[in-house]
């Protein structure tokens, strides 16, 4: 093992060059002026992998191409495939920026660009434990595949449908995915839950126009004020969810997850200063962490009715429209989370007004048994890349993806990441720790061994 190590430590600044060279392009799905941006990524990757020695190949598809890179294969050893994307958010507002996003800047042990945290220098980090392998001729104990995608930041709509068409082709025993974040250097992670997740709106029609306020208002019910009602009973005081059914189908934590979840180092008061609030505030009986990752959610993101533009305009609005989201955890359906929401909405809808709700996206929840041996493989390698004992965790946000490599190819997913709470995934200023980018590609020499043990 201590081959591959050393390597990695004698190509540390080398590394740091490829990942800025990495992050250097605009490889923005959602934009399309930047389609070429993309396409140039995409072909960076693919002469990355292929000159470090593996078979490489662009696969087309509907969308944005998919990169696929795979070691030499060796019958009878175990395969795993690894998952990351190679496309980011849009870095807009560029004021907000302190170094252009697609500059990167090096400062205090952080690389600063846009996708250096999300998700070029996580995946990066493992393919750098690969080079380690072969560049040194160590031999791996396992067949590797990646997978890198250039559309997860719009919805990886051309995902599933290349893991169908290539099932026979990336069947394996395990995935692994470093796209996700730890509490901090000292305390890495193995996250085994994800929430799920489903979007619709809820819109209340009025008058079949917008009307005087002054002439008509008193006689007819206002949609705006008719919304925020409704939209107010749908939570009691305790912050549960007031919808019959909602709970349901929800597994409770056990015991040993509350014990896990304890552990990580996040205290109260330093949680609520992080997020400029006076107080906090969640699901009465569960910790702030247990809330946030754990437990079910219904959350407005948007509201919007009537006259938005500078000073007033005196009017009863025809319509109003809310944007929401649930957060949802082992069992939860979200097509059964929103048809009960949904039922109850039309239930206290006053009869003055009409409802309209629109179903958006859903994604299932995901949840891996942390007692498994590829998890405990994963704990083991954490430790050892790291140096300290490693936590279990859940995470508040979804990653659809995992629920279709399970759906696809059957296969379990260890979410192993390596970005810290403060790396602005998505925000100005996002930023990658070059010390776990260094422990990434040390994890990524110890995680094959330790899984490979298990087959």
């Amino acid at each position: 093992m201590k081959s591959p190590l050393d390597y990695l430590q004698e190509n540390r600044e080398r590394f740091v060059r490829d990942l800025s060279d990495y992050v250097r392009f605009p490889s923005v799905s959602a934009q399309g002026h930047h389609k070429q941006d993309v396409a140039a990524c995409a072909q960076w990757i693919h002469d990355h992998c292929s000159g470090i020695g593996l078979d490489t190949r662009i696969e087309s598809t509907g969308g944005n191409p998919i990169v696929v890179a795979k070691t030499p294969y060796r019958a009878k050893r175990p395969s795993y495939l690894v998952y990351g994307h190679y496309d980011v958010q849009p870095a807009e507002p560029f004021e907000l920026w302190t170094s252009p996003p697609f500059e990167p800047r090096i400062d205090n042990g952080a690389l600063f660009a846009r996708g250096s945290s999300d998700n070029k220098g996580q995946h990066l980090a493992h393919l750098n434990a690969v080079e380690a392998y072969l560049k040194t001729g160590t031999e791996l104990p396992c067949n590797l595949t990646f997978v890198i995608e250039g559309e997860e930041e719009v919805g990886s709509e051309h995902l599933g449908e290349f893991l169908k068409k290539n099932r026979a082709e990336l069947k394996c025993d395990t995935v692994v995915i470093s796209d996700n974040g730890i509490p901090s250097p000292k305390h890495p992670a193995l996250t085994y839950g994800l929430r799920g997740i489903v979007a619709f709106e809820v819109i209340v029609h009025g008058p079949s126009r917008d009307l005087h306020s002054g002439i008509y208002g008193g006689s007819l019910e206002n949609p705006a004020m008719a919304l925020a009602q409704m939209l107010a009973k749908l939570r009691d005081k305790n912050g549960r969810i007031a919808v019959p059914g909602f709970y349901d189908d929800v597994v409770p934590l056990t015991t040993y997850e509350r014990k896990q979840l304890a552990k990580l180092p996040i205290k109260e008061s330093e949680y609520k200063k992080f997020l400029g609030v006076p107080a906090l505030f969640g699901e009465r009986g569960f910790t702030p962490i247990e809330q946030r990752s754990a437990r079910p959610t219904l959350e407005i993101n948007g509201l919007t009715s009537g006259y938005q533009g500078e000073g007033s305009k005196t009017i009863i609005p025809a319509w109003a429209r809310a944007k929401i989201t649930c957060r949802l955890v082992p069992n939860q359906k979200p097509a059964t989370v929103q048809r009960f929401v949904a039922k109850h909405l039309k239930a206290i809808c006053p009869s003055t007004v009409r409802l309209e709700v629109e179903s958006g996206h859903g994604g299932d929840p995901y949840l891996v048994s942390p007692e498994s041996s590829q998890a405990q493989a994963a704990l083991r390698a954490l430790k050892s890349a790291f140096g300290h004992a490693p936590l279990l965790m859940r995470e508040g946000g979804s990653i659809p993806i995992v629920t279709e490599f399970k759906r696809q190819l059957g296969a379990d997913t260890l979410l192993l990441g390596l970005a810290l709470p403060d790396d602005n995934p998505h925000s100005p200023n996002e930023k990658f720790d070059l010390t776990c980018y260094d422990r990434g590609g040390r994890l990524g020499v110890h995680l094959w061994q330790e899984l490979a043990s298990t087959s």
